[in-house]
């Protein structure tokens, strides 16, 4: 083979013509429903109780508590960008 890769034949799969994947364009869309940030996206996890990490509990939910809150960021963030996000009007 001396440097070169064989391709390997894909046995058994369908090819898929795009406009079948994506659907089609002049189809009509149904509205999509507005989100609302969260409040607190803590609450639920920490509804579940402490983390189950022996002398680790309150470390572990500091950081657990970080990573919710900027994933709830960012979603709302792509929600806001995508002109989806329910913001409270001033």
């Amino acid at each position: 083979m001396s440097g070169q890769r064989r391709r390997r034949r894909s046995r058994g799969r369908k090819q898929v013509a795009p406009a079948e994947f994506w659907g089609d364009p002049e189809a009509e869309r149904e509205e999509v429903p507005r989100v609302s940030a969260a409040a607190d996206p803590t609450a639920m996890v920490r509804s579940l109780g402490p983390a189950p990490l022996a002398g680790r509990e309150n470390v572990a939910e500091h950081y657990f508590a970080a990573v919710y809150e900027r994933a709830a960021a960012l979603g709302g963030a792509l929600a806001a960008t995508s002109g989806l996000l329910d913001a409270p009007e001033e």
